[in-house]
């Protein structure tokens, strides 16, 4: 399961409507319960953090995290006691599923990856999914609850040192 706050879920949601046509992407900071048992793990997300996407190829349908900003992120976040629990994206004029190519780009096994549908520049519906396997071989995405809470969460852009 995976336990939002209010604001940054609407935050996120805000991101993707903000960036459309082109997908939104960024980073779920927080904490793991039940850690050694990913598949019944609960996330809670204490931060969101908006990334660029540095897809310049096809933004509208992709997108990238450069993998510096994700380490600086992961580094800023442990030093504060949170970890990277998830990701998120936007899906512009497409449902909130997760595709072939989502699934081949997710790599962050026992996370969430939160996936907003934007139809014409509005967020319409917001799913999780998590990564379950044992690796690259036998990865697969299961639906996962949102608990959405009115609890106040910290929503920052990342700044490249």
């Amino acid at each position: 399961m995976l336990k939002i706050g209010e604001s940054e879920f609407n935050a996120l949601r805000a991101h993707g409507e903000e960036t459309y046509p082109h997908e939104c992407c960024g980073v779920l900071l927080g904490r793991m319960q039940d850690e050694d048992e990913n598949e019944d793990a609960e996330r809670h997300v204490l931060e969101i953090v908006r990334c660029g996407n540095t897809r310049d190829d096809r933004p509208q349908d992709r997108y990238h995290i450069d993998p510096r900003d994700l380490v600086r992120i992961q580094r800023q976040g442990r030093e504060r006691g949170l970890d990277i629990v998830g990701f998120y994206h936007s899906h512009p004029d497409h449902p909130a599923r997760w595709s072939q190519t989502d699934l081949a780009e997710a790599h962050w096994i026992g996370c969430s990856y939160v996936i907003t549908s934007v139809e014409k520049g509005r967020a319409v519906t917001t799913n999780s999914f998590a990564l379950h396997g044992s690796g690259e071989d036998d990865k697969h995405f299961e639906d996962e609850p949102v608990e959405v809470s009115a609890a106040k969460v910290l929503v920052r852009e990342f700044e490249a040192e």
